[in-house]
């Protein structure tokens, strides 16, 4: 079985551990997390959507297979990983107001921010339930209960680094040390949970756990980076979010970070103005759509075009992003030269690299 196989039979198979986990209650509830997950369209009715990457469970179901073990054995901590990861998107949707996600509008937009709310907590108690299931597939309990535990400490690391990543949004000068810290957790321990988990259910060798946990931290920092990248430079056909989406809301992803903290002049001062805190509100008393489906107004935008072109400027002559990508492939390498240490003769391990270099050459 080449890689690519490898990949597509992992994601075959975890769609239908995520369909078993989620269930076939047929409620308005569970279609809101259906619709969400790319199951159904608004109405419930079903449709061929596709979801997420599933990038994170992918990597779990590979450092399994690559650790030794049997990659079906850890489907069910998988499809936690990607629940976990989705109820941090539908929250993280409704924070920064944003009005799609993966090309279709987003949970908060159609049923308004409290339902957007209960639907994502619900995913996060199916995310907690899920690990459970590795009882049925003959996982010791000693081994399910760490496995929730790393779970659960990741989960805790990613709410913080949401926290950190909206306090930016107060604060006019956020050094890059802030912003990798932020990161860290945000992004890169759900990654590195991701790995050290398929690998805790793949071998009981502790060098290989953290080894392969580490290559998933090191990963999870190059995909943000490359991610902050994209949600600048990249498309809507690219991203599934509006064209610029990052600048107009303000976000002080990395290479606004890096223009701030390299750009001198005129050109500070603009930047500087365009993302200081008051710079105007992006949304004003009862703006946003009433609850129900394609109910509402588009939210007014903070940044205009006129600001925005001049950001886009600013970063250009700065170097942000060449500097942003370098940073990002620096972060690849390390990650690289940790499955590499591990010497592991194995498809799973050729799958993991092949993954690795193509989350961080994803195109513009």
């Amino acid at each position: 079985m080449g890689t690519n196989e490898l990949v597509r039979t992992c994601v075959k198979a975890l769609d239908e551990e995520l369909r078993a986990c989620v269930g076939d209650n047929p409620s308005s509830f569970c279609n809101i997390i259906r619709y969400h997950l790319g199951w159904v369209d608004e109405h419930g009715n079903a449709v061929f959507q596709p979801g997420g990457k599933m990038l994170r469970p992918v990597l779990c179901l590979l450092s399994c297979q690559a650790a030794g073990g049997d990659y079906t054995g850890a489907l069910p901590a998988a499809a936690a990983i990607e629940m976990v990861h989705n109820f941090s998107l539908i929250h993280d949707d409704i924070q920064d107001q944003s009005p799609k996600r993966r090309h279709r509008p987003t949970v908060w937009w159609l049923w308004g921010q409290a339902q957007a709310i209960t639907a994502g907590d619900g995913l996060h108690v199916m995310a907690h339930l899920a690990p459970l299931r590795l009882l049925e597939r003959g996982a010791p309990p000693d081994t399910t209960l760490a496995t929730l535990r790393v779970l659960d400490m990741a989960c805790l690391d990613l709410c913080e680094g949401q926290y950190l990543d909206l306090s930016f949004e107060g604060q006019t000068r956020v050094g890059l040390e802030d912003y990798l810290a932020m990161i860290g957790k945000k992004t890169a321990a759900l990654f590195a949970a991701s790995t050290r988990v398929g690998a805790m259910l793949g071998t009981k060798d502790d060098r290989i756990i953290e080894a392969l946990e580490h290559f998933g931290e090191e990963l999870g920092m190059a995909f943000q980076i490359q991610d902050d990248v994209l949600g600048i430079w990249g498309t809507e056909q690219t991203t599934g979010k509006p064209s610029l989406d990052d600048i107009r809301a303000r976000k002080k992803s990395l290479p606004i970070v890096h223009a701030l903290a390299t750009t001198q002049g005129q050109d500070k001062e603009t930047l500087e103005a365009a993302y200081r805190v008051g710079a105007g509100p992006a949304f004003g008393v009862g703006a946003g759509p009433a609850f129900g489906v394609g109910a509402g107004l588009k939210p007014a935008l903070t940044l205009d075009d006129e600001t925005v072109a001049s950001v886009l400027s600013i970063l250009d002559t700065a170097g942000s992003r060449d500097y942003c990508q370098s940073l990002a492939k620096s972060y690849w390498k390390r990650a690289s030269s940790r499955l590499a240490a591990l010497s592991l003769e194995d498809e799973a391990a050729a799958a993991l690299e092949e993954l690795a270099g193509q989350l961080v050459e994803r195109q513009l």
